[in-house]
């Protein structure tokens, strides 16, 4: 008796205690604001894909409902996407583009924000926000400079290689500043703690600082990546030809033709590298956890 007396009290205290009205009001109001934001974040996504899947005739008869269907669903939209327009191709080159502009940013971003947080210097803190305020320069001021740069000095005009020379000029500002303030966080005594025991200014940084940075170096290639896939107006100034283009620009000049929307292939062309992307960012995202837990390990 008295072990079941002591049994009732804890597995309580585990349960958190009774039931009682108040607290399922209190979960059921919960549930209910999870279920609301669970709406409105997967509403876009169901929207995208019932206008993919719709027949034509669906899309444009006003007695049909946008939430629903009448005629058969069918990938009819998918295949005009695929095979009438350069999809493919501009996909490609917005994977080159930014895989060439992510890559370009860390080699300058890593070293560059490292140098910036821990040299010491006259200056030094002024440089950052000295480099951080380029960033916040508008793209409509810069685009016609740096357009006739590309074509005049570099030879680059109608070219997917416009966009690497390009791109970098708002990425690394951006990264680089965010870098620098990571680094800034990171403790000076593990790096000199390397120091005591053999490790030179390059082992120490390559050993200790960067494996404890991994969640920034993350966070910053995230950034970069999602920036240069994200632009607009370099993309539609610098490039004409379809076979250069990105999705950014190729979709909508491609499928909006006049006052002809090709809603279904436009909705594809936005589903497909969404999906795609989101898919890649959750994997990262394991990735960025675990470089959190490790660096709180070491």
């Amino acid at each position: 008796m008295a072990t079941a007396a002591v049994a009732r009290p804890r597995a309580a205290r585990r349960t958190g205690g009774p039931i009682t009205w108040r607290k399922v009001r209190k979960r059921g109001f919960l549930y209910l604001s999870l279920l609301f934001y669970f709406v409105i974040a997967c509403f876009p996504l169901y929207w995208m894909v019932m206008a993919t899947l719709k027949n034509d005739y669906d899309l444009i008869d006003p007695t049909v409902s946008p939430f629903w269907f009448q005629r058969p669903l069918g990938l009819n939209h998918f295949q005009y996407l695929f095979q009438h327009t350069n999809f493919v191709t501009w996909a490609i080159n917005t994977t080159v583009v930014a895989l060439c502009v992510l890559l370009i940013t860390m080699l300058i971003c890593i070293p560059g924000g490292y140098a910036l947080a821990r040299l010491r210097f006259k200056g030094a803190q002024h440089i950052g926000i000295g480099v951080f305020m380029t960033y916040l320069i508008p793209p409509i001021l810069l685009f016609l400079p740096l357009n006739q740069i590309v074509a005049n000095v570099f030879q680059l005009e109608n070219s997917r290689w416009a966009l690497v020379l390009v791109y970098p000029t708002f990425t690394i500002p951006f990264c680089l500043w965010l870098l620098m303030g990571f680094f800034k966080r990171v403790p000076v005594e593990i790096e000199e703690a390397a120091l005591v025991d053999g490790c030179n200014r390059w082992q120490a940084v390559r050993r200790v600082t960067l494996p404890v940075s991994i969640p920034g170096i993350l966070t910053a290639a995230i950034f970069a990546f999602t920036l240069s896939m994200q632009d607009f107006i370099y993309a539609l100034v610098m490039i004409s030809p379809s076979s250069q283009k990105v999705l950014n620009t190729g979709i909508p000049t491609e499928l909006i033709r006049g006052d002809v929307f090709f809603w279904g292939e436009l909705m594809a062309a936005a589903l497909i590298p969404a999906v795609i992307v989101a898919f890649l960012y959750n994997f990262f995202l394991d990735y960025f956890v675990e470089g959190i837990t490790g660096g709180a390990i070491r």
